[in-house]
């Protein structure tokens, strides 16, 4: 398993972690597996999403922000309940393809941490498996 941090600058963003995830699969030799990305916070996610444009990543945040408000008649004491329900909507990990020792991601996609109690200081986790083809 693999580590890394990932520091945020705002309540609510996505940081494309794309070439960092992938400098690990290139140092790993693994040509053929899986690779698995996880956010080990209940207020934080990952994704895959479009990375070519950054308006499509501002209008999932933007979107995400008008469906699940900051403040509402939540019950959780801690004022974050809006980031621990956008967690479990988006997803704590990703799986993606290593062929040819490389991701096997679309055209334009990326791998995003999700940000959504920052800022903040966050671990990544990555587990690579090797498989024969």
């Amino acid at each position: 398993m693999h580590e890394f941090i990932v520091k945020t600058s705002s309540r609510n963003e996505f940081v494309d972690i794309t070439d960092r995830v992938r400098a690990l699969v290139q140092e790993s030799e693994v040509e053929a597996g899986l690779c698995t990305v996880y956010c080990p916070h209940t207020t934080a996610a990952i994704t895959i999403n479009e990375n070519a444009d950054p308006d499509v990543t501002e209008d999932i945040l933007r979107k995400l922000s008008t469906l699940i408000p900051t403040r509402e008649n939540y019950r959780h004491i801690e004022g974050n309940s809006d980031a621990h329900i956008k967690s479990s909507l988006v997803g704590n990990s990703a799986q993606i393809i290593i062929h040819n020792g490389s991701l096997r991601l679309g055209t334009w996609q990326g791998v995003y941490f999700c940000e959504f109690d920052g800022p903040r200081t966050r671990k990544v986790w990555v587990s690579l498996i090797k498989t024969d083809r």
